[in-house]
């Protein structure tokens, strides 16, 4: 019985842990990030502050596990990388970046991360920026950087320029017009185009080696 009861405990605590971060996404959506407010994602929970505090340890912790677990690049972990690469990761290049403007076109509550990240200082906004360029530097020093050698800090700028193009053609498209030199992004043509001129831009940096 008392088992039971401990199970049940258990239950309670990671419905309302879920709750109360799916509250900072319904926020994020609806408000704005100026809303993520103590009192605000408890209200929108229906849940006492005080869990904010007992679960989390605060809101900053709250908006860390909300914020990690919506990033792309913060979610690419060892477990998701091959063991066995014979290309220098041109293969893994390609599935990382198109999987990224496939992951950011539909994932809103990851834009609005983005957008806030630009626009306030914030610790649990630094802490994502800082579990991405980890994440990020697992695949160059263990993979790209063996291939590239001499070359490999030309490869991690053309990365960078990369990434952060994927990142704003996406935001651009879902707030301010679809249409980016003539490739309509609201339709499934227009980022098929912009999928194929990514994994053309991956083997041409390969070919060079």
């Amino acid at each position: 019985m008392e088992n039971e009861k401990g199970k049940t405990r258990q239950r309670n605590k990671n419905k309302s842990k879920q709750d109360l971060i799916n509250a900072v996404g319904e926020l994020l959506t609806t408000k704005g990030y100026s809303s993520l407010k103590v009192n605000n994602i408890a209200a929108t929970a229906g849940l006492d502050k005080k869990l904010i505090y007992k679960y989390f340890g605060g809101t900053e912790e709250l908006l860390d596990e909300y914020i990690l677990s919506q990033d792309f690049w913060a979610n690419v972990t060892s477990e998701k990388i091959p063991q066995v690469i014979n290309d220098g990761g041109k293969e893994l290049t390609k599935l990382m970046f198109t999987s990224q403007f496939d992951f950011l076109e539909k994932n809103e509550k990851l834009q609005k991360i983005l957008l806030w990240s630009l626009s306030e200082e914030r610790k649990s906004l630094k802490n994502l920026i800082e579990t991405q360029e980890k994440n990020g530097e697992m695949i160059f020093a263990t993979i790209t950087d063996k291939f590239f050698g001499e070359k490999s800090r030309e490869f991690r700028a053309i990365s960078a320029i990369m990434v952060s193009g994927i990142y704003y053609l996406n935001m651009y498209a879902k707030k301010n017009g679809s249409v980016f030199c003539g490739i309509d992004l609201s339709e499934e043509e227009g980022k098929q185009e912009i999928k194929k001129a990514i994994t053309k831009m991956v083997d041409k940096i390969y070919e060079k080696e």
